[in-house]
C-alpha cells in the first residue's frame, strides 16, 4: 500500500529524492547530511534558533518541514547518534565514536536468534552468522571496537558453548567453527579518509576512485584488488562507487582461501560468472 503523499519508507528512490530536495541545505551552516538525516555543527556565538529558522524557510519552500520529534540541541560532550554510531566529544578534547546502542541492540538480537534456534547445526549456525557479523564489523570499522559489547566477547561465549553441546563438535572444531562465525575485521578508530575536495564520481578520474574504493576492502579481497591493480579480474574496468567488489572462488571450491584461487570482481561480472556463462575465456589476469 503506497501513501498518498511522499514515498514508501526504505523505498530505493527515497535518497535520490531526498539529496535532490535538499541540495544547497549544507549552504546554510557548516553540517553533515546523508539523505534526509542531517548534522549541524555550532559553535558558542552561534545563534541555534537563527539557524533553525533558515533551514525552516529552505525546507518550506520546496514543501517539506522539520521533524520536530526527531530534532535536538545538543552538546558534543554530551554525545549524539548519528547513522548508527554515537559520536561524543571527550573533555579532553579527543573525539570517540561507536556503534550507537539501538544498533548494537538490534545486532545482538539477530545474533542470539541464531545461536539459540534449535533448527540449526553448529555448522549452519556459522554459516548463518558469518555474513551478519563481517557486515556489522565492516560497518563499524572506523570506530573504537575495543569495549567487551563491541568486540562481540559475549555472544562469542555464548555461540561457543552452543556449539560445543553437539555431540559431533569437539574443541578443536568448536574454535574452528567460531572463527568461521564471527570474522576479523581490522578496526582503526576515526581512519576514515575524507574525499578530496576537488573530487568527484563523475569527473573521470577512475583511477582515483577506484583506489580509495579499493581501500574500503581488507584481507583477502584488499590483497586481490592490489594483485590486479584495482581493476575487476573478470571485465578489466575499474571499480567505482556504484558496484560493489566481490570475491570469487575461482574453483567454485568456498573454502579455499588460497591467494591464487580468489578474484575481484564487480557484483556483476560476479553474477555473470555463475549464470552459466564462460568464464575461462574471459579471465584478464594470469
Amino acid at each position: 500500500e503506497f501513501p498518498e503523499q511522499g514515498t514508501p519508507k526504505g523505498g530505493v528512490v527515497s535518497p535520490l529524492l531526498a539529496n535532490i530536495a535538499l541540495d544547497g541545505i549544507e549552504d546554510i551552516h557548516p553540517s553533515v547530511r546523508y539523505a534526509d538525516d542531517m548534522v549541524i555543527f555550532l559553535k558558542p556565538k552561534d545563534n541555534a534558533e537563527k539557524v533553525l529558522n533558515k533551514i525552516k524557510t529552505f525546507l518550506a519552500e520546496r514543501g517539506m518541514e522539520i521533524s520536530e520529534e526527531k530534532t535536538r540541541l545538543t552538546k558534543t560532550t554530551d554525545g549524539f547518534n548519528f547513522l548508527g554510531w554515537y559520536f561524543r566529544v571527550q573533555y579532553d578534547g579527543r573525539f570517540k565514536s561507536y556503534p550507537a546502542k539501538e544498533n548494537l541492540k538490534n545486532f545482538l538480537k539477530k545474533v542470539k536468534t541464531i545461536i539459540n534456534s534449535s533448527n540449526y547445526g553448529a555448522e549452519v549456525k556459522a554459516k548463518k552468522l558469518a555474513p551478519i557479523v563481517r557486515g556489522w564489523r565492516n560497518y563499524h570499522k572506523w570506530c573504537c571496537m575495543e569495549d567487551s559489547p563491541n568486540n562481540l566477547y559475549f555472544p562469542m561465549k555464548a555461540a561457543e558453548r552452543k556449539f560445543r553441546k553437539q555431540k559431533t563438535i569437539n574443541r578443536y572444531k568448536s574454535k574452528k567453527l567460531l572463527g568461521k562465525a564471527f570474522p576479523k575485521v581490522p578496526w582503526k578508530e576515526n581512519g576514515h579518509t575524507m574525499v578530496k575536495g576537488t573530487k568527484s564520481p563523475y569527473n573521470g578520474d577512475l583511477v582515483y576512485w577506484s583506489k580509495r574504493n579499493s581501500k574500503l576492502y581488507n584481507n583477502a579481497t584488499s590483497t586481490a584488488l592490489n594483485k590486479q591493480n584495482h581493476s575487476c579480474g573478470y571485465c578489466g574496468l575499474k571499480f567505482i562507487n556504484e558496484e560493489r567488489v566481490h570475491l570469487h572462488h575461482i574453483d567454485g571450491n568456498h573454502d579455499n582461501w588460497k591467494e591464487n584461487n580468489l578474484m575481484a570482481v564487480h557484483q556483476s561480472c560476479h553474477q555473470y560468472i555463475h549464470g552459466g556463462k564462460s568464464f575461462a575465456k574471459r579471465r584478464l589476469w594470469p
